[in-house]
């Protein structure tokens, strides 16, 4: 009999609903602020030697929130240089949220931006069909590679758009976070409809050595706090075990041993502490900084 579980990702607007609330849940945004704050100005050091504009590329912006935060760095580093900003984007409703924020952040007279509606596949192939092969001094993936058939091939397409000095810097789960054991025991079991798959630092790290490339790894410890999952029938609860599964409404469809053993993976040490009467889940991430 075909399983009831359906792929989060065909439900854009419970994803969305379940991703903020993640996003409310967790350290995941203010881990990746510190890191724009200490590490960045080091990482971009280079990218914009003597030239009159520098090009970024943001490989699934989301609404925009941590890639103003980068281009108020670049913008730092790089006083008066006229900043091209272009952002590809598979979400209207999250390009509009970006253009909204656009809209009320004062100093970016000197930043054009350009939003493509499309996946980075989509992006490629566009690129490729117009034999168009810009290069960017900066592009960066932040927590999107898990929605891509080829990781692989995706990071080598835009590893071949860097310019001389630039850099490309992905930031996704790290091999050390919970999100590891969580879906290599029962990643098979969950629905993953060819739309998202589970990729880890460490599976990049591989990819990376075995293609020759230079890079820095940083590690930002973070967590969510999941104590509302364990709460039966309460809705954060289960929004919140949606985004840990990738499945929309898991605990109505899952079937009662997988949900079973989905909790109690939860509550082991390799993914989650307690405490102060809270379940929080390791969600360590990984900022790779690739050299051209």
């Amino acid at each position: 009999m075909a399983s009831p579980m359906r792929s989060l990702v065909t439900n854009p607007a419970r994803y969305l609903q379940s991703f903020r609330l993640f996003l409310a849940n967790s350290t995941e945004h203010q881990c990746m602020r510190e890191f724009m704050e200490r590490e960045l100005p080091a990482v971009i050091a280079s990218i914009g030697n003597e030239k009159p504009t520098i090009n970024i590329l943001s490989v699934g912006g989301g609404a925009g929130e941590i890639d103003l935060l980068i281009l108020s760095k670049v913008q730092a580093s790089y006083p008066g240089v006229t900043i091209n900003n272009d952002v590809i984007e598979p979400s209207a409703d999250q390009i509009s949220k970006y253009k909204e924020r656009v809209a009320k952040t004062s100093s970016l007279e000197n930043i054009k931006f350009t939003w493509h509606e499309e996946t980075s596949f989509e992006y490629e192939s566009r690129m490729n069909a117009e034999k168009n092969s810009k290069k960017w001094d900066f592009i960066h993936m932040i927590q999107m590679l898990y929605y891509v058939k080829d990781v692989p091939a995706t990071i080598r397409y835009f590893h071949s758009l860097l310019e001389a000095q630039g850099k490309l810097l992905i930031i996704l789960v790290s091999g050390t976070s919970g999100w590891n054991p969580l879906w290599k025991k029962y990643g098979s079991s969950f629905p993953l409809d060819d739309l998202c798959s589970y990729v880890s630092s460490a599976d990049i790290k591989r990819i990376l050595d075995s293609a020759g490339l230079k890079y820095q790894l940083y590690e930002l410890p973070s967590h969510m706090d999941i104590t509302s999952c364990f709460v039966e029938g309460n809705e954060d609860g289960e929004l919140l075990l949606d985004f840990l599964t990738e499945t929309c409404e898991f605990s109505k469809t899952a079937s009662p041993e997988l949900k079973h053993q989905v909790m109690e993976e939860l509550k082991k040490p390799e993914c989650s502490e307690k405490k102060d009467g809270k379940v929080l889940f390791n969600n360590n991430l990984s900022v790779i900084v690739i050299e051209p």
